[in-house]
């Protein structure tokens, strides 16, 4: 059998569009697994949440120690919500993508987000570069690997859709093998923007009201569809509105909306041994 990497690629060269779901820990990631998806990707925002903080506050060690817990949990190829790498310099971008590969990731993203709210979005030129130093290290690497490059504008109070196309059209010529820029504001965008580059693109669905379906995304020309944090946070709320549904009304309702013990153990039922 290929390798995950191999796989992961396969997935991006063949027919239509495909689903890349987001689980938060091992037993989501094993559910979707068991559910028959073909690859998983991680969410920042959802391993912050499970670990209690808010987004953004995981350290780095943490952030890749989470992402090893994932790659662990099935054999499905795992790509990484990497945020901005390790640090803000190509040399820590590229560090960032031989890190993500020696746990076994069959690829990540690279955001062009500072992490800083007063300069959110790093300047054009470094951005490239950090993308280009990404391509270099996994060209380097001894198994393959996708590289997603991402660029933040519109999640970050900068809705400028000439931008965003310009950088994914470098990052794109510097290498990156799949472009990604969360939040585009409706199907039109969505679709200048699968036009504006040849390689594949990936679209995020919970971000803002806006919805579109697999068919519709891949009609726009979209290759993958990732849904970052959205499984995440409907668990969280979920559980939110049944401990204040027993809090204010001393009612058990929800109850009987919870999963059996048995549907739920037989996600996590050991494979039969060959």
């Amino acid at each position: 059998m290929p390798g995950k990497a191999a796989r992961f690629r396969a997935l991006h060269e063949g027919a239509g569009a495909f689903i890349l779901p987001n689980p938060w820990d091992a037993g989501t990631a094993r559910i979707l697994a068991a559910l028959g998806f073909p690859a998983l990707a991680t969410t920042s925002a959802g391993m912050d949440f499970s670990h209690g903080v808010m987004e953004g506050r995981t350290s780095r060690e943490g952030l890749l120690a989470h992402c090893a817990g994932i790659v662990a949990a099935t054999e499905l190829p795992v790509s990484a919500d990497l945020e901005n790498g390790l640090g803000d310099s190509p040399e820590s971008a590229a560090e960032t993508i031989r890190a993500a590969a020696a746990i076994g990731l069959a690829g990540g993203s690279l955001e062009d987000h500072t992490g800083r709210r007063d300069a959110p979005i790093y300047e054009f030129t470094l951005a490239v570069e950090r993308i280009a130093a990404a391509v270099e290290a996994r060209r380097a690497l001894a198994e393959d690997f996708v590289l997603t490059a991402r660029a933040e504008n519109f999640l970050w109070a900068r809705p400028d859709l000439d931008d965003t196309i310009a950088r994914l059209q470098a990052f794109e010529a510097a290498g990156a093998d799949v472009l990604y820029a969360p939040g585009l504001p409706d199907i039109a965008a969505v679709r200048t923007v699968c036009a504006a580059v040849s390689k594949p693109v990936n679209v995020v669905i919970g971000i803002g009201a806006t919805r579109f379906t697999l068919a519709e995304l891949a009609e726009a020309g979209v290759k993958r569809v990732s849904i970052g944090s959205t499984l995440a946070r409907l668990a969280y709320g979920s559980f939110a509105r049944a401990a204040r549904e027993m809090q204010a009304t001393g009612r058990f309702d929800f109850a009987a909306d919870a999963m059996g013990f048995a549907e739920l153990e037989s996600f996590f039922t050991p494979p039969p041994a060959d």
